[in-house]
């Protein structure tokens, strides 16, 4: 304010302090007085607990300043070490990582009983675990896990001080006879005997289904340009269409314990691999799968 006399600022050093250090040494002093332990089992949020002295946070009052410095940097050094914890859970031990193996094998040729070859690589888990240590871990199939292509497997700790449950990655390739290119074919390619022979292939490598069978391939249109060697696929295939809408059309319906057959009025084209309407001598209208030419399935 204008008039008013403003004295020198002073800084006074502190008596018990030597040399040029300042009150500011006070930072530091809380690690004297105070005795942090903490726990960081599991990461990422490490459990701390600080062991204040009762003085220090008597009731209906606020925690001293001291008690504060020492909570945050007991909370920092908690943080580094759970960054700087051992990465234990992130690589499997041998016996594990076979039974992991040996588990993923089984189930895939339950699945696929006819494929002549399986092959298991087995991933590792997410780095940012921080895992509590335990005796007895077992693997298991997660429910609705298909073991086929890129999948994982369950792994869970059945005897430690923390119970805990991860997944594993991993890949699974089944291997088969099936059609493979012979020479680079570029899209609308109609497909002859020549252009295919039958080679192993990765079965999982392309979520189309492979064709073992040159009938189903002959004489058809390439939907997109593949390379020699290529695993021909459902998907590779332009689509035929077995009738048009107003075509008369065989039926075959089939359900528990009958199988009859029948003729029909198509209301829709016939494409492979999608529905189709047909109405029946009768009226019924019926929806079913074209199979061939004027030819279609029912289920009932």
């Amino acid at each position: 304010m204008p008039g008013r006399r403003r004295g020198p600022i002073v800084v006074r050093r502190s008596a018990n302090i030597s040399g040029n250090k300042t009150r500011n040494d006070l930072h530091f002093a809380p690690w004297r007085r105070c005795r942090p332990t903490y726990s960081a089992v599991m990461s990422p949020a490490p459990a701390l607990a600080l062991n204040l002295p009762s003085s220090a946070r008597p009731p209906g009052r606020r925690l001293p300043r001291a008690a504060l410095r020492c909570a945050a940097a007991a909370l920092g050094i908690a943080l580094g070490s759970a960054a700087a914890a051992d990465d234990a859970g992130a690589t499997l031990a041998a016996g594990l990582e076979q039974q992991v193996r040996q588990l993923a094998l089984e189930a895939s040729q339950a699945g696929a009983p006819d494929a002549p070859r399986v092959e298991v690589g087995v991933g590792q888990l997410d780095p940012r675990l921080r895992l509590a240590p335990c005796q007895r871990i077992e693997p298991y199939l997660p429910n609705g896990t298909r073991l086929w292509g890129r999948t994982r497997i369950g792994l869970r700790c059945l005897d430690g001080a923390a119970k805990w449950n991860v997944y594993l990655p991993i890949t699974v390739k089944v291997y088969g006879v099936a059609l493979v290119t012979t020479r680079s074919a570029p899209a609308g390619t109609e497909l002859t005997a020549a252009d295919l022979m039958r080679a192993e292939v990765d079965l999982t490598e392309d979520p189309s289904p492979a064709l073992a069978d040159a009938a189903l391939a002959v004489g058809r249109t390439l939907l997109r340009p593949l390379d020699a060697g290529r695993s021909l696929r459902q998907a590779h295939l332009k689509a035929r269409q077995w009738f048009a809408a107003g075509d008369t059309v065989r039926v075959r319906a089939t359900g528990s314990g009958f199988d009859v057959a029948g003729e029909g009025q198509a209301l829709s084209n016939g494409v492979e691999g999608q529905s189709a309407r047909v109405r029946t001598e009768s009226g019924r209208i019926l929806t079913g799968q074209p199979v061939g030419e004027r030819q279609m399935d029912v289920t009932l």
